[in-house]
């Protein structure tokens, strides 16, 4: 697994966890939204972290996807 994608999987994830307990805070169900948090996180890292793959790939001239 690539080194970028899988410091933006934790950083989304980090940010995510952070984003869910500000919003259980206000809302008074934090269990729910750290939770829906760390995936949406997650997801966002991952979708960065693979663009991030591929344009490194082009930049090397590597024609393979992903």
């Amino acid at each position: 697994m690539d080194t970028r994608l899988r410091n933006s999987i934790g950083m989304g994830t980090a940010f995510g966890i952070i984003v869910g307990t500000v919003i259980g805070a206000v809302t008074g169900n934090v269990g729910v939204w750290i939770a829906g948090g760390m995936v949406f996180g997650a997801v966002v890292g991952a979708a960065i972290g693979s663009v991030l793959a591929s344009q490194a790939a082009k930049d090397n001239g590597d024609s393979r996807p992903g």
